[in-house]
């Protein structure tokens, strides 16, 4: 109805998900459950004709098979109807929970960001998550199920249209054609709603927005204090009644196009019943065969009638959406995450890592933020990155975590590219503390020990000690449930942390992966809500601390980075200045300039520091 052989082939796909002999049961139970109308009509036409075949005594001797036969078709079509139900929600549950996890697995096993960034595939990652927010769209267990139910339908209509022939051949067309015309007008007039429907979604998602916003408690007080709840219920209804006109307006169409189906089933059930009831009235046909063409008749339509084309249109979208995550993604099948070293299997020294004539430009903007970029990275050394807003400081980072790849030139550990390593082996090398970093609702040691753990418990010992150099320890001290204690309230027995806090845990969970092995730290704007003087004690507890390992630091705060060995200056997507921090202060660049203007600031009273309430 309406679906390419491509299109059934791909709602199939997840049944190899649902389990053999799971699937296998429910196939047979959904074709038992086709077959009972043709066997009820057959088996009561039996029984009819045997009621009739005699007087007294006779009559139950005669019937007692048939009634037999009868209800145990009516005891099968109730046991089937028991137990389809719960067999098809637990293949859908292991369809549905397969397919999020392949979604899952696509969207985790790209080897760079670049893809994930593009609105296109955010989208498709959107639908291909199978998360329906409306009723146009199933699961693809759905889909599946659907689809495996039109075939056993068809197989019902198939024996009840041979009951049909066995009265007349010329029955069959007749009653199967306007059936199937019937159920074409159904199908394009619910099409036709679930276009209108979905093309009303933006006035919907709108509608929500102003929903929020007049019941949510954040924006509680502006929309009071600023006097614009009025206009915002307006906007909301303007918003609901775009998304509801058009439906409500097609709803009113079709009910009366309704007649037009009632007037084909009309005519294709009378077009068997006639016959057959004057033929028996006649006497050149029995009540048996009549009972058989009535109930067969009417299975057909109602047959017919109960295939399920919403579940599997709906379940498309989110199909395709998948096989085209496949294609942009390019993820394997099921990648695995390499086990953290261990320090005895580590080498002993930080890598040589070099930038040899970096290039960089993301895709879109027609403009390169890094333009020939040369830089190394000495086994060791604590190395500074500082720069104006936007010279590509975290576009850096992003490369050398190897989460973009250059569109020119290359970077190298001990002479060797990091593409030829590998994302996932040069990864297990590196540690890197991002700005924008993520507060995981998880328990303190979830948090700090993140990504480290091989599948056995995460060793407290150096996490304490990790948590010692970030200055985490007094704040460890606090929490009510020591390392175990979630970090979010809406965990029981859980707390919040203040914006400096986390930047303690997540400076805590570099300096782990360090302990387990890692050579090189990065860390991208890490202290921004710590006051200078705690900023200047983590680093120099950093410093004294990091082992073997090279660090990269990027900081806003020129007074922090004075203590790097080495810092660099990025500016026009290229290393501009190089040198101690005496060195360019002597030098008289752009380093000197900025140093000498947050000096004035800092005098001023100005601390450049955001912070919230603390634990």
């Amino acid at each position: 109805m309406g679906l390419t052989v491509s299109d059934r082939s791909l709602l199939l796909r997840p049944l190899r998900d649902a389990g053999g002999p799971l699937l296998t049961g429910y196939v047979l139970l959904r074709v038992a459950e086709a077959l009972v109308p043709a066997a009820g009509a057959v088996t009561m036409a039996w029984l009819v004709s045997r009621l009739g075949a005699g007087s007294g005594g006779e009559v139950f001797a005669e019937a007692l098979g048939p009634l037999l036969a009868f209800g145990a078709v009516l005891l099968a079509g109730h046991v089937v109807d028991a137990l389809v139900e719960p067999l098809g929600f637990l293949a859908q549950a292991r369809m549905d929970g397969a397919h999020r996890a392949r979604v899952a697995r696509l969207a985790a096993g790209s080897h760079t960001i670049g893809a994930l960034e593009r609105p296109q595939v955010q989208e498709q990652i959107r639908l291909a998550r199978a998360d329906p927010d409306n009723w146009t769209e199933r699961t693809p267990g759905q889909g599946a199920l659907a689809q495996v139910g039109e075939f056993v339908r068809i197989l019902g209509i198939a024996a009840s249209c041979l009951v049909l022939a066995r009265y007349a051949w010329w029955l069959v067309p007749v009653v199967l054609l306007t059936a199937i015309t019937a159920r074409s007008l159904a199908y394009r007039q619910g099409l036709d709603f679930m276009r209108l429907w979905l093309a009303g979604t933006p006035h919907g998602r709108r509608a929500h927005m102003w929903e929020e916003v007049l019941s949510g408690p954040a924006e509680a007080k502006e929309v009071r204090v600023f006097g614009f709840a009025e206009w915002a219920v307006r906007r909301e209804q303007h918003h609901i009644h775009g998304m509801f006109d058009p439906a409500w307006a097609a709803s009113a169409r079709h009910l009366n196009q309704q007649w037009a189906r009632t007037a084909l089933t009309v005519l294709g059930l009378a077009a068997a019943y006639v016959p057959v009831a004057l033929d028996a009235a006649h006497g050149t046909r029995t009540v048996a065969v009549e009972t058989a063409v009535f109930a067969a008749a009417w299975s057909v339509f109602t047959g017919l009638g109960g295939l399920d084309w919403r579940s599997r249109v709906g379940a498309l979208p989110a199909l395709r959406a998948a096989r085209r995550l496949e294609r942009e993604l390019s993820a394997p099948a099921a990648p695995s995450a390499p086990a953290a070293p261990t320090p005895a299997s580590v080498p002993e020294g930080a890598p040589l890592v070099r930038f040899e004539g970096v290039e960089f430009g993301y895709p879109g903007t027609g403009r390169k933020v890094l333009d020939g970029l040369d830089l190394e990275i000495r086994p060791g050394e604590l190395l500074a990155v500082v720069g104006l807003n936007g010279a590509g400081k975290s576009t850096l980072i992003k490369l050398l975590s190897s989460l973009y790849e250059p569109t020119a030139g290359r970077i190298t550990a001990d002479g060797t590219d990091i593409a030829a390593i590998g994302p996932a082996a040069w990864r297990r090398r590196i540690a890197v503390v991002f700005q924008d970093f993520v507060r995981y609702h998880l328990t303190l040691a979830d948090n700090v020990t993140l990504g480290q753990c091989d599948g056995t418990a995460p060793d407290l010992a150096r996490a304490e000690a990790a948590a010692r150099d970030a200055g985490l320890d007094e704040v460890l001290t606090r929490l009510p449930l020591g390392w175990d204690t979630p970090l979010a309230r809406s965990r029981t027995g859980g707390v919040d942390l203040s914006g400096g806090q986390w930047q303690q845990v997540v400076l805590a969970r570099a300096l782990y992966a360090v302990r387990s092995g890692a050579r090189l730290l990065v860390l991208d704007e890490p202290t921004a809500h710590l006051d200078v003087r705690t900023e200047f004690d983590v680093f120099s507890r950093l410093a004294a601390h990091r082992g073997g390992s090279s660090v990269v630091l990027i900081s806003h705060r020129l007074s922090t980075v004075r203590q790097a060995d080495r810092i660099v200056v990025l500016d026009g997507g290229r290393i501009t200045e190089s040198g101690t921090h005496d060195e360019l202060m002597a030098l008289g660049g752009s380093y000197a300039t900025m140093f000498a203007i947050q000096a004035e600031r800092f005098a001023a009273g100005f601390d450049d520091r955001v912070e919230e309430e603390l634990l």
